[in-house]
């Protein structure tokens, strides 16, 4: 193997994912004595958390003076239909005012109330105005601050590097291969612990809000590593995206226009959410509004392309300019729509994934020795449907446990034998380098017809299509039927060109990534046989009090398993929670 083709790495800690719980993380544990090099799939300051735009959830109580983290907790458990790990979500309601507070040592810039306090503004399926924002820009802003942070101190981020293979030697992760595609070369990575915080998968979805890097990387790699993911179906959509133009159909329309007084109204201008949520109207949780947008559409009350009418203009061009600027500006320059004077049209959209790798609560430790997650790339925390605002205070919130928790784990540890690492770097650059065609052409089944982007389009238009908001047995197994066939093509495809920059090497890698991550949604999806927050089957239309329980998802033998958990049982000390009935059917 010649020098030429890779270079070595040693860190005490690899942070996988320059977001918030990524930044979050390093920032803890370079603080914490360990070592640190962050890895970016794209660029520093690129990551899907600035597409975060409505605020973070926090009972800081500045707008709301009864909110406490108890109502937040009540909130958060009961819109997630009872799935969601409570020691998981009583640490994030009791710690998210924290992170806000440090977000503003930090730098960060809250919009404020007439007396100066953190203005907080109202979200679906939160009881009290519980948002702490920066205008419509809450994401971009975290982002800023932490960014800062990070080079402040000085801690190592590898831009445009993706990471191909998490190294495990006797049950415990030791280093980590991958490519660095601005330069084509190769990089082993050698290391005590690792922290996942690369995200979600909504680029699985031909129309999402998600941003081109979201291709479920980490879970991939955790689940080829051996840790178990939890509650993989549950795949929100967002109720309010762009449907026009086609070149941004998909783009989120922050929740954060309805929080500030926008009304959805169908072609016949009625104000439709009175029939579905006569009490919280669009502010209902994101399950509610979005199926009730899809019926509207279904029904025939859509708009001239497709969607549904989102008007915020009663409340003035001055207000709308001020609360809400980063809509204004998307609408004028990508749709020509003034929206102080014209309504917008908007349709549900691929927004997060509630499933993701198992945690522990308190360590954010995997089932898999020294690997530690955080963020969007868990699951557990926010149940069967995921509130608005708790993202960004899971990413602050978790991003600092699995620092700590990292850190002190690395620092306790000794590094393992460079040859393991070595042997595995050799075994990717043969697997990848197998990806490229021969002298460059590109050969593909008999004729170079199925082409990587091709397969790719297919797997995700079988996803909109067939695990939608509404899903049927025979949906779901018609695109299990059409993976199947990705699969098999897939391995047809060779890709032209060198490992340098080569965007559909890139593509062909993320793909393989894609099926692993779209059977374990598909297969748990199926195997849910009731309607739970985001899972709605229509032909097992009610919850089911049997399925109250994870669906986790392992690699076992080299196929896919899926096994059964039970819930932990709510302690006595969380009491005030209202419980769950069932007699109302699925939410």
């Amino acid at each position: 193997m010649q020098n030429a083709g890779f270079r070595e790495l040693k860190t005490d800690i690899l942070v996988i994912g320059a977001g918030g719980a990524g930044l979050r993380a390093a920032i803890e544990a370079h603080d914490a004595g360990a070592g640190v090099a962050v890895v970016s799939k794209s660029l520093l300051g690129k990551a899907h958390t600035v597409m975060a735009e409505g605020g973070i959830a926090a009972s800081i109580a500045d707008v709301d003076a009864d909110d406490d983290w108890k109502a937040h907790f009540s909130d958060t458990f009961a819109e997630g239909a009872y799935l969601g790990d409570w020691k998981m979500i009583e640490i994030l309601v009791k710690e998210a005012p924290d992170r806000v507070y440090e977000l503003e040592q930090y730098g960060a810039l809250f919009d404020r109330t007439p007396s100066g306090k953190i203005m907080q503004r109202a979200f679906g399926g939160h009881t009290y105005k519980r948002l702490c924002h920066i205008g419509d820009r809450t994401g971009l802003e975290i982002i800023r601050v932490l960014e800062d942070q990070v080079l402040h101190r000085r801690i190592q981020v590898l831009d445009e590097t993706v990471i191909t293979k998490l190294v495990v030697s006797a049950g415990k992760v030791v280093g980590a291969v991958g490519l660095e595609y601005i330069t084509g070369n190769f990089i082993a990575i050698s290391c005590k612990a690792v922290i996942l915080a690369s995200g979600g998968c909504g680029r699985l979805y031909k129309t999402t809000s998600n941003s081109l890097e979201s291709t479920g990387d980490g879970l991939a790699l955790a689940y080829d590593a051996g840790c178990a993911l939890v509650n993989m179906e549950m795949v929100q959509f967002h109720p309010t995206g762009m449907v026009y133009p086609e070149s941004v159909k998909g783009l989120l329309v922050t929740e954060g226009v309805r929080g500030e007084g926008g009304i959805l109204l169908n072609n016949k201008g009625e104000r439709f959410m009175k029939r579905y949520s006569p009490n919280r109207m669009e502010l209902d949780a994101r399950d509610v509004v979005a199926r009730a947008i899809y019926n509207e559409i279904l029904k025939g009350n859509g708009t001239e392309h497709g969607g549904v009418y989102l008007d915020i203009a009663h409340k003035g061009a001055a207000f709308i300019k001020k609360k809400l600027p980063a809509m204004y500006d998307q609408f004028k320059d990508f749709a020509d729509i003034d929206i102080t004077r014209q309504k917008m049209e908007v349709a549900p959209t691929v927004h997060y994934h509630m499933g993701g790798v198992k945690v522990d609560a308190e360590t954010c430790a995997t089932n898999v020795k020294g690997l530690y997650a955080a963020g969007e790339v868990t699951g557990g925390l926010h149940g069967a449907n995921r509130l608005g605002g708790n993202s960004l205070a899971d990413i602050l919130v978790f991003g600092r446990w699995a620092g700590i928790w990292g850190a002190r784990y690395a620092l306790q540890s000794k590094a393992e034998n460079k040859e393991i690492i070595m042997a595995q770097l050799r075994n990717e650059i043969k697997r990848i380098n197998s990806y490229l065609a021969v002298g460059g052409k590109a050969a593909a089944h008999a004729d170079g017809k199925f082409r990587i982007y091709e397969l790719s389009d297919t797997l995700r238009q079988a996803m909109n299509e067939n695990v939608e908001i509404v899903r049927n047995a025979k949906g779901l197994r018609n695109a299990m039927k059409i993976l199947e066939d990705v699969k098999i093509k897939i391995n047809t495809v060779k890709i032209p060109g060198t490992t340098k920059y080569n965007r559909g090497l890139l593509a062909r890698m993320e793909l393989e990534n894609q099926l692993i991550v779209a059977e374990c949604i598909i297969r748990s999806a199926i195997e849910r046989k009731e309607s739970r927050g985001a899972h709605f089957r229509s032909d097992f239309p009610k919850k089911d009090r049997k399925w109250l329980k994870w669906i986790i998802c392992k690699k076992k033998n080299g196929r896919l398993a899926l096994y059964a958990s039970k819930l932990k049982q709510i302690p006595k000390r969380l009491s005030f929670v209202k419980k769950e009935k069932y007699a109302r059917g699925a939410k």
